[in-house]
């Protein structure tokens, strides 16, 4: 339960459900965990609703719509998570398995909307963009497998867990925004016009400050107890990873409207297929973490 650098402001180990529930109102250590996430999930939902009424009706608004709905399920899984943290026994790796899970079909709709809206025009019918969503489904199928079996691996080798749950979504990630990056390094190189590009552009770089400040623990590492309540490195690894997301969505919705017409949009049956294959692994998965997942031994 307790992480490096941070040594106060812990919740009771083994607390009830109703115990985690009313602990994120009053200020511990995952409290702003919690509400980086809870919040913007709730603005994320209201989106979804608004952009369903506006938007049911439009054919190439699918692939949109699902990512859309990616957005707000991940920080919600990930609020509820932090906030029943403080479960007894298995309770606690099953809440963050549903927060891998629905970390991992983030990303694979963030692939959804890229191969919808945002691939360069001079990669279509190549074997990358054939080939590009199949790969996306098994990234995030691989992804959840490889982050929930961390769970596993967190009480005796913490150094492996931790490397295990970095690659799990940093490859995805990689391979997911390659459209992108390759966007980006063109504009560089090339010079463009293209106003999504500076938004996407801000979601690597929001990105990217999400890797430092998860694997670098600062600023608490330098000055441990000083930063246990606020401050400390997962809520600022929260607030870039939200940052970066709104950033993804501000551009993948000008991407949308830029270049509609200009890309041939995936069929229905590849879109929802896609996303239905990956839920359905990672369920799976889940499943079998969970039969896995073993109360752990009470201290003496």
């Amino acid at each position: 339960y307790r992480e490096p650098g941070i040594l106060s402001g812990y919740r009771p180990p083994r607390s009830s459900v109703s115990q985690c529930l009313l602990s994120v109102f009053h200020l511990n250590n995952e409290t702003l965990n919690v509400w980086t996430h809870l919040g913007p999930a709730g603005y994320l939902l209201w989106l979804l609703v608004s952009h369903l009424r506006a938007l049911g009706a439009d054919p190439g608004a699918g692939p949109f719509l699902l990512y859309l709905g990616t957005c707000a399920l991940y920080p919600l899984a990930s609020g509820a998570a932090h906030a029943l943290g403080a479960l007894g026994g298995a309770g606690r790796h099953r809440a963050y398995c549903c927060d891998y899970g629905a970390l991992s079909l983030y990303g694979l709709g963030s692939a959804l909307a890229y191969s919808a809206y945002s691939f360069p025009p001079e990669w279509l019918g190549s074997t990358f963009h054939r080939f590009y969503l199949p790969v996306a489904v098994l990234n995030s199928a691989l992804s959840t497998g490889l982050s929930c079996y961390s769970r596993f691996l967190e009480a005796e080798r913490p150094r492996l867990s931790k490397a295990s749950r970095t690659l799990a979504f940093v490859y995805p990630y990689i391979f997911d925004s390659i459209p992108v990056f390759y966007r980006l390094s063109r504009c560089v190189s090339e010079g463009c016009s293209e106003g999504s590009l500076p938004l996407h552009s801000r979601h690597s770089l929001c990105a990217l400050l999400t890797f430092l400040s998860f694997t670098s623990r600062l600023p608490e590492r330098l000055a441990p107890g000083s930063f246990d309540l606020i401050g400390h490195s997962h809520q600022v690894f929260h607030i870039c990873g939200i940052l970066g997301t709104l950033f993804q969505l501000e551009a993948v919705s000008m991407d949308m409207a830029e270049r509609r017409g200009r890309l041939p949009l995936p069929s229905s049956l590849e879109t929802f297929g896609s996303l239905g294959m990956g839920a359905a692994a990672s369920l799976a998965i889940l499943g079998i973490c969970f039969r896995s997942l073993r109360p752990e031994p009470h201290s003496r």
